[in-house]
């Protein structure tokens, strides 16, 4: 058994300490079941995976704008990733 150590008032064990996996490098079992899954999204819909997405958006909206805001980036940034500018255009000005 590993022997454990004090540190910084925890107990913590020494040996094994950065042996997983490098960072960005994805499990295997997470990538097998995600390409199964876009497996299955290409053959739901008898036009492939965007044409079951777009019959969601219509039958479920309120599941399909979920996944919108699962994918969309978390931070808007503007060109060239400065700040994000906002022109208002009133009509008949």
């Amino acid at each position: 058994m590993t022997e454990a150590r004090k540190v910084g008032g925890t107990a913590k064990r020494a040996g094994n300490r950065g042996m997983g996996r490098k960072k960005g490098v994805p499990n295997k079992a997470t990538a097998a079941l995600k390409e199964m899954i876009l497996t299955a999204l290409d053959e739901a819909h008898p036009e492939g995976g965007i044409g079951y997405l777009r019959s969601q958006a219509s039958e479920n909206p309120v599941a399909f704008m979920a996944l919108v805001g699962k994918v969309l980036p978390m931070t808007v940034t503007g060109e060239g990733g400065g700040p994000l500018q906002v022109v208002i255009n009133k009509p008949g000005a």
